[in-house]
């Protein structure tokens, strides 16, 4: 599972590293929390592990931003135990609230129980619609009726954004910033090219859409139905 440590504290952070490395996950570490969110944007990342107290930011907004493009899975690291901070941090999004110190063994534990939930799902494509439409997130491949289609890097992690929040609207500038970054100074027009580009690829129809469905002033939403894994 890829694991991205946001934690500035070098000796907690090595040490973290080193007992996920040994279990086989491949780890990423970063001591800011805009490097982690730049991370987080490029790698396939399964797992978060966040300190609340960075140099640059909050953990806590830094929580709030990776809540916002994703789903993924946040375990917050923090020296605030007090029952308030830790409903906060629940509230954020967090799926695990660890105080420090911890126990490296412990956390180890947690990651490899939520890697062996989601493992499956990771390494199966997603089906739709009776097969019609597939998507391989780690191969980073889309098939329509059996047919392997080509999407350039921007249109795939947009149908991947989109089917990873499935029910979700995500606007324009959600788009954005998960695909091409916050740092991105283009117009948010964009997105709607590469919608186009991607609706014609997949075959669907622009004026009346079954995947990539437009909800009017506020994004774009997927409407496919998952049935069933590879």
């Amino acid at each position: 599972m890829n694991v991205l440590i946001i934690e500035d504290e070098e000796k907690v952070s090595e040490v973290i590293q080193a007992y996920l490395q040994k279990e086989g996950h491949v780890v990423y570490s970063t001591a800011k929390g805009l490097e982690g969110i730049e991370v987080f944007r490029k790698k396939d990342i399964s797992l978060v592990i966040l300190d609340l107290m960075l140099p640059d930011i909050d953990g806590e907004e830094v929580c709030s931003i990776l809540r916002r493009i994703s789903d993924v899975h946040i375990f917050m690291l923090t020296a605030k135990s007090a029952l308030d901070d830790r409903v906060e941090g629940y509230n954020l999004g967090a799926d695990e609230y660890l105080t420090k110190p911890f126990s490296p063994r412990e956390l180890t534990a947690k990651v490899n129980a939520l890697s062996r939930r989601i493992g499956h799902r990771e390494k199966e494509s997603r089906l739709f619609d009776d097969g019609r439409l597939s998507v391989d997130e780690l191969g980073r491949s889309v098939g329509i009726k059996g047919q392997e289609v080509s999407l350039t890097p921007n249109e795939f992690d947009i149908l991947s954004a989109l089917i990873r929040n499935k029910g979700r609207v995500l606007s324009r500038e959600q788009l954005i910033e998960i695909v091409f970054g916050m740092d991105f100074e283009g117009s948010d027009r964009t997105v709607d090219v590469h919608i186009k580009n991607l609706r014609k690829k997949i075959g669907d129809d622009s004026k009346n859409p079954f995947y990539i469905l437009t909800v009017t002033k506020s994004g774009y939403k997927f409407g496919g139905d998952e049935n069933c894994t590879r």
